[in-house]
């Protein structure tokens, strides 16, 4: 999974033809359903073991992406996904004709389990405490959100630089750092169509004229 070769002249010369008859487009994609059950009721020892069993998941093999997605990316010659198996057999189900450009770059924003004895909840009530502590400062050896922050512009360098080669490029990847980009291309100017959510599949395509 590497990056393909330097273009010709005239790849680039049709490259930038089309790009100046249409807007330049960035997709962001959630990654399907992992093979792992989702909603399990657990200690806070439980969820930390948790995280590194999500991490290290695939994709369900039921899970499969939506029609209208699968047409949004069809035509793309490469995807851009995270390192994590989840993200690349997404990408894989996605557009199984399109090279995967895999980069860490791209990987989730971490998540590290606070130590409230006691207490059991379903893992998506303890992922949302954990988030709402990682933003006020709780991040025990896992990046902080400002860096985070950085990481995400940096990510979004990347995907701008692929747009104005292709006209439209995409990323399969993971929901809450999706989020995160998606704030950056925003702030440089483009357009948001669809709403980041905490759902598999779920995309959002930002343009800008």
């Amino acid at each position: 999974m590497t990056l393909q070769g330097a273009p010709t002249n005239a790849t680039r010369a049709a490259r930038r033809t089309r790009r100046n008859a249409e807007p330049l487009r960035i997709i962001l994609v959630r990654h399907g359903r992992p093979a792992i059950a989702t909603r399990p009721r657990t200690s806070h020892h439980g969820f930390r073991d948790y995280i590194d069993a999500y991490e290290a998941a695939g994709l369900d093999p039921e899970s499969a992406p939506p029609e209208e997605l699968q047409d949004l990316v069809r035509e793309l010659s490469a995807i851009y996904t995270s390192g994590k198996p989840r993200s690349q057999e997404s990408a894989r189900a996605l557009a199984p004709k399109a090279e995967l450009i895999a980069d860490p770059l791209f990987a989730e924003a971490p998540l590290a389990s606070p130590r409230i004895p006691l207490l059991k909840l379903r893992v998506p009530a303890w992922a949302v405490m954990s988030r709402i502590l990682w933003h006020v400062g709780y991040h025990p050896e896992i990046e902080n959100y400002a860096d985070a922050k950085q990481r995400a512009r940096e990510a979004a360098d990347v995907l701008i630089a692929r747009a104005l080669e292709d006209g439209t490029t995409a990323l399969v990847a993971h929901g809450y750092f999706n989020a995160i980009i998606g704030r950056e291309l925003a702030r440089r100017g483009f357009r948001k169509t669809g709403s980041h959510r905490a759902r598999f599949w779920n995309a959002v395509t930002y343009a800008q004229p």
